[in-house]
């Protein structure tokens, strides 16, 4: 367990406004408060920032926008900045495009352990549902359940107590739900920026360092609830590459990346 005051949340983003607005709203009723929230923008259009600073004013903690210039799929290159920056000793990960439970931050702060990395789930929400959920409602969880708009149900349900495997699987390494020490991201170098492109690796390839460094994974079903808001399926014609780069970080059980968060520490990061 840590402190909601030692927690960074890290937010990946690009030019969603309508699921960022979602996002932002979420935090404002969150149970309590982190001490920071940083938005890892990878390249979005001005309208973005114009909205971080229409609802910063009225979230309970400090929010940075951390910005890069738009020139592909850059997302490790902007967490990596992101995560130079953050002051907590703990850091909370999602996506733009899930909306976090009212109770999302209190419960990551609750399951944090040392020597400890933790994976949440998340449930998703319809097309329909996702297109008519008004910002700054809350996820009608039950009531879209019933109507058969939700699927991978058990992983929207909040438990009355977490369920909590420990492990060091590959199975379920997802980055739109992940919390660990800001210091062990450290010693693993952050995210592996030889990775290029939406898919398949670079998540997974984060999760082994931290297994190969000794940290084990809280796999969490019942707790840190995130609602998936839907959009197409993107392409993945990267994979290849990426999936030799994952089996080659496997077989070498590497724990430190090459081109990693070491060169952003130190020095600006162009917020």
């Amino acid at each position: 367990m840590i402190s909601p005051n030692r927690l960074s949340v890290i937010v990946s983003a690009y030019n969603q406004l309508k699921p960022l607005g979602h996002w932002l709203s979420a935090m404002r009723v969150q149970s309590v408060v982190p001490l920071e929230i940083l938005i890892a923008d990878d390249g979005s259009k001005p309208e973005i920032g114009e909205l971080i600073q229409e609802y910063s004013p009225t979230l309970p903690c400090p929010v940075l926008h951390v910005w890069h210039e738009d020139s592909g799929f850059r997302k490790n290159v902007i967490l990596n900045r992101a995560l130079a920056v953050s002051s907590g000793d703990y850091i909370v990960l999602t996506d733009v495009d899930c909306i976090p439970h009212p109770r999302f931050v209190e419960d990551h702060a609750a399951l944090a352990e040392r020597n400890f990395w933790v994976q949440g789930r998340r449930c998703y929400l319809s097309q329909s549902a996702s297109d008519s959920l008004r910002v700054g409602d809350r996820v009608p969880f039950l009531r879209l359940l019933f109507k058969g708009q939700v699927s991978g149900v058990a992983k929207g349900f909040r438990l009355p107590i977490a369920l909590v495997g420990r492990d060091m699987g590959q199975r379920g390494i997802i980055g739109c739900n992940m919390a660990m020490w800001r210091d062990d991201l450290l010693e693993v170098n952050g995210w592996d920026e030889e990775y290029e492109g939406w898919g398949l690796g670079e998540d997974s390839d984060l999760g082994a360092r931290l297994y190969h460094f000794g940290r084990t994974r809280k796999f969490v079903y019942g707790r840190a609830i995130l609602y998936h808001l839907y959009h197409p399926v993107l392409t993945r014609d990267h994979m290849p590459v990426s999936q030799a780069r994952f089996e080659e970080t496997l077989s070498t059980r590497k724990v430190r990346c090459e081109r990693g968060v070491d060169q952003y520490l130190g020095r600006e990061t162009g917020i």
